[in-house]
């Protein structure tokens, strides 16, 4: 078998983000071919892409104006995610940033119909808080209107087919929403979503008449369906069932993902001109997709498409183009890097539009993972994705090899059957991967998701013990060859992995992770914190829980080698959660590398710098594994 080393892995393109010019004759995606990703164009499948953006930094994303050659994108500076929105004029090249206000977020909010402005919210006012804005798209700077004043996160969710109101929608935590329809002119708020406890009205549309919103939402339901919300009653209507609306106790039952068939709509792309749509499903990591029509009176009523014809496990981001007789979308699999597709809506057919390179390596070696349930302490079913290596094919002959246990962060995350680069590196290389789903995680229904929450927190630790003791009586794994890898939330369920059972593990990776809650929430971004103590606990209510569960207080615990890598621009897990452990490792006698990137973030976005920590990683594990 042909090895390769982790930097060529590291030069394996993806292509997504793809968005439709007015005229449907040229499309717009995010490739990260210069090392970070920039704004790209292509007039037909398979033609030869220009690059349109030339930044040291990455663009998060690009928008084509409905009505005129020219798109806006976002970009931060040094991961810092206080984005900017730039206008690129496709025939001349020409680049104005349009907001220019450096010390502030801003969260595209999408062009009006006519294309004369655009949305956003921003949290210039009031760093804690996002107000929501309209701009002329010839505007820069402090001529954007103040719509509404804000007083948590709030997203403009899209201009109404007249351009007279807008969507707002207003997260409390990743599994409670609301939505309100704002007056552009008057600036008055109707609220459409009154409720109690958590619910989720997600991925909302406005109908082609206006007189309604398509959403997903969990309202009265576990998982989360697709409905139609009329604007004049406030009534809710199932279009598309989730869970059947169940009784307590049939929840309760499905609280293990496994147990039932029924899964999460993830969301809906509707053409509100056309009345077409596309909306996922999310089973069990897989996403199916659904093409159709909205038609007649019934709003709740619909004819489909044939299933759209996609490689690979995962898909999403639909763009669609003129009359929406075919919409592009990215899709991407355990062994199919991410590239864009163009979908014939009538008839299903897909074809490739991009060819993002997988740097010379046959993309036959990329390993496929199997899905997997295993059984944690409480009886709790908890799924996962393993991946085993070539090597591992001799498993009946004694082979055992290591395996990398990567953890999700979140934890309100999917760990789903999508390409990744530095996993199919470690494949190549001998190890196992496994890529366990925990209790908290997404994409399994509201039950599922609360099981970790607050005081349940290393309930999904103990999950992860459950995990590597299956793993260990696999055929195929090295139990003493176990690494445990995770970013972010990932990152402190590593740590936490650690100094709660300190004897599993051979070595351990931590990417931007949590190592004291305390610290974290006092630290973080202030529009960050009432969402993150929404899912962790308070700072005022909970602290003494909080240091309990804090890796940082039971580092003493630690026994195996650690890396630790951050950041130094990190606005989300500040940096000193880094350096706090890493010291505190270090005094305990523990073997400790650490990696910290002065032009961060909250993750590694450019290729030199993830170049330089793989292979420091690798090199690492290479001496302790």
């Amino acid at each position: 078998m042909t090895t390769y080393d982790i930097d060529r892995y590291l030069n394996i393109r993806s292509a997504y983000g793809a968005s439709f010019g007015p005229d449907g004759d040229r499309l717009s995606f995010l490739m990260n071919t210069t090392g970070v990703p920039q704004v790209w164009t292509l007039e037909g499948a398979r033609e030869w892409p220009e690059q349109r953006t030339f930044y040291d930094e990455r663009v998060t994303f690009a928008s084509w104006s409905p009505e005129r050659p020219e798109l806006i994108f976002g970009m931060d500076e040094g991961g810092n995610e206080r984005a900017q929105l730039f206008r690129l004029e496709a025939e001349t090249g020409a680049i104005t940033n349009l907001t220019a206000t450096p010390d502030a977020k801003h969260r595209w909010g999408g062009w009006s119909h006519d294309g004369e402005r655009f949305a956003f919210s921003s949290n210039r006012r009031d760093e804690s808080v996002f107000d929501v804005y309209a701009q002329d798209r010839d505007a820069v700077g402090d001529d954007a209107e103040l719509l509404y004043e804000g007083d948590g996160w709030l997203t403009p969710a899209g201009w109404s087919p007249d351009d007279s109101r807008m969507l707002v929608s207003q997260a409390y935590s990743n599994f409670d929403q609301d939505l309100s329809v704002l007056e552009v002119e008057s600036g008055e708020s109707t609220h459409l979503t009154p409720h109690e406890g958590d619910v989720r009205y997600q991925s909302a549309s406005w109908s082609p008449d206006g007189e309604g919103i398509y959403l997903v939402t969990d309202d009265g339901a576990d998982t989360l369906y697709l409905a139609y919300l009329d604007l004049e009653t406030l009534e809710l209507e199932t279009v598309v069932d989730g869970d059947g609306r169940e009784s307590d106790d049939s929840r309760r039952r499905r609280a293990s993902p496994k147990s039932d068939g029924r899964w999460n709509v993830d969301g809906i792309a509707l053409d509100d001109e056309t009345g077409r749509f596309v909306y996922s499903r999310n089973v069990e990591g897989y996403t199916e997709l659904t093409a159709g029509e909205f038609a007649g009176d019934d709003p709740t009523a619909f004819e489909t498409f044939p299933e759209p014809d996609l490689p690979g496990g995962v898909s999403g981001g639909v763009s669609f183009g003129p009359d929406a007789e075919y919409v592009a979308c990215s899709t991407t699999g355990d062994a199919v890097n991410t590239n864009v597709f163009v979908v014939d809506l009538e008839t299903g057919e897909a074809d490739q539009w991009t060819l993002a390179p997988t740097a010379g390596i046959p993309t036959e070696t990329f390993r496929e993972s199997e899905l997997v349930h295993v059984e944690s302490f409480d009886g709790l079913e908890v799924p996962g994705f393993l991946t085993l290596p070539e090597a591992a094919d001799d498993a009946e002959n004694g082979e055992e090899v290591p395996v990398v246990v990567d953890i999700h962060g979140g934890p309100e995350s999917q760990r789903r059957p999508s390409f990744s680069s530095v996993k199919q590196y470690f494949l190549n290389h001998g190890y196992a991967y496994f890529e366990p789903n925990v209790r908290g995680s997404a994409g399994y229904g509201a039950e599922y998701a609360s099981l970790d929450d607050v005081e349940k927190r290393m309930d999904s630790v103990a999950d992860i013990e459950a995990c590597v003791e299956w793993l260990a009586d696999h055929p195929a794994i090295d139990p003493d060859g176990v690494v445990a890898k995770g970013g972010s939330y990932g990152g402190f369920m590593v740590l936490a992995a650690m100094t709660e059972y300190p004897d599993l593990w051979a070595a351990g990776i931590d990417v931007v992770g949590i190592a004291n809650f305390v610290t974290f929430l006092e630290n973080t971004g202030n529009w960050r914190r009432e969402l993150r103590e929404a899912e962790y606990g308070s700072l005022e209510d909970d602290r003494e829980f909080l240091e309990s569960i804090s890796p940082i207080n039971n580092v003493g615990k630690i026994d195996a080698p650690l890396f630790v890598l951050h950041g130094a621009n990190d606005p989300r897990v500040p940096v000193g959660e880094a350096e706090q452990i890493a010291e505190k490792a270090s005094e305990q006698g523990v073997p400790v590398g650490k990696l910290i990137f002065e032009d961060e973030g909250h993750g590694l976005s450019k290729l030199e710098n993830r170049k330089e920590a793989y292979s420091e990683i690798v090199a690492f594990l290479e001496e302790h594994v």
